[in-house]
């Protein structure tokens, strides 16, 4: 049988795979760590599960529009207006099958064979594949510490080419956990639409920002035509029930709702009644109560991964991951992954994953789960760590 050149080509997902061989430890009888995956231990908020149980039992589960249940468009701009003081029209609202189904849709929408969409290294390798899967072709631009590895806007204009249709930029960011300062963004995303460009701001993670001064700030405040991609995995912890939604300007709502009537014909019905649950009050008070307790766990990752004499090059300001430099330890990021997943049963991901440049040095960990689990996975890092100097 012969397959597409577009499956023979995809690059595996890292971050599964060793999710796989844990799963295989863990069958054997080990006791596995996981820091490889980014799913908040938290699970959906217990209204939110209420309701879903609701929803099953009334047994009235018929399809959706393409575009999502207008409930929860209207709930989700309430959001907009409560955390942001933005009124976005409903209507310019569309409810996923997940974010993955927003940048699907996105790139099914915009890019042409040809087509350029500027990406900043490292960053998420499933938006790049969304990207070339339409036959559009990735400007991998290299980053580095001192740009907190994030596109800034000296990168993009010295990057830019007569090709680029498309700017994606994520904050924060997949897989270092830091985010762009919203004057920069605003900067990129105005040069961008001054060249007839589109802008795709992945906002994922942007309600787990840092935030001592009230909401972060959505690119939308400043870029009204910007498309905005969020999700209700990690701020809401529902990872597996594959909802998202995104913010798209007032003419493509035609050309999205056409896309995904043909694609996936709608959201997942209970999933979406659900998530209805997530825009009361005392739910999105829970929310943020988890967010902050991610704050102490970030603190004992980076205390722990120093003891251990591994180096952090950028303290993240959001999302829930720490991006590390394993060069000292001579081995490169992947042999890393594999020896302290085979010896101390501690499960990270390679920075292959995520980048060209520099991804054979650094190794993404996920600080998505427990105080005693990331203590004990730290100490199996620094006796793991001291192991190999003794060599």
């Amino acid at each position: 049988m012969q397959y597409s050149d577009r499956a023979s080509a995809i690059a595996p997902f890292y971050a599964m795979a060793f999710g796989e061989k844990a799963t295989a430890l863990e069958a054997a009888g080990h006791s596995v760590i996981r820091l490889n995956i980014g799913e908040p231990d938290f699970g959906a908020p217990p209204a939110v599960q209420q309701a879903m149980q609701q929803a099953v039992a009334d047994n009235q589960l018929p399809y959706t529009g393409a575009l999502g249940d207008i409930r929860l468009r209207q709930a989700i701009a309430g959001f907009y207006r409560s955390q942001h003081d933005l009124a976005i029209d409903p209507q310019r609202i569309v409810v996923t099958a997940g974010a993955s189904a927003a940048l699907l849709l996105v790139c099914a929408a915009l890019v042409n064979p040809g087509d350029e969409v500027m990406v900043g290294d490292p960053s998420y390798p499933c938006n790049r594949q969304f990207v070339t899967t339409f036959g559009g072709k990735v400007n991998l631009v290299p980053t580095t510490a001192a740009d907190r590895f994030q596109l800034s806007p000296a990168l993009v204009e010295q990057h830019w080419q007569a090709a680029t249709r498309a700017l994606m930029i994520a904050t924060p960011s997949n897989p270092t956990g830091t985010a762009v300062s919203a004057g920069d963004l605003a900067h990129m995303c105005e040069f961008a639409r001054a060249r007839g460009a589109w802008r795709i701001i992945d906002e994922i993670y942007l309600n787990l920002s840092d935030s001592n001064d009230g909401p972060p700030q959505t690119a939308l405040s400043f870029d009204n035509d910007a498309i905005v991609i969020n999700s209700f995995s990690k701020y809401f912890g529902m990872t597996g029930w594959r909802l998202g939604w995104m913010v798209v300007p007032e003419n493509m709502v035609a050309v999205i709702e056409r896309l995904a009537q043909n694609l996936y014909i709608c959201p997942s019905t209970p999933a979406q009644l659900a998530a209805l649950a997530c825009f009361t009050p005392q739910t999105l008070a829970l929310c943020e109560q988890r967010r902050t307790s991610l704050l102490p766990r970030r603190k004992i990752v980076l205390d722990g991964l120093a003891d251990a004499g591994l180096t952090v090059p950028v303290t993240p300001d959001g999302a829930f991951y720490v991006y590390i430099d394993v060069s000292q330890t001579g081995m490169t990021a992947m042999e890393f992954c594999d020896r302290l997943l085979s010896e101390a049963h501690v499960a990270m991901t390679p920075g292959n994953d995520f980048g060209v440049v520099g991804g054979d040095q650094y190794v993404r960990l996920s600080y998505a789960t427990s105080e005693a689990q990331l203590h004990e996975g730290l100490a199996r890092i620094k006796a793991f760590t001291h192991k190999l100097k003794q060599c």
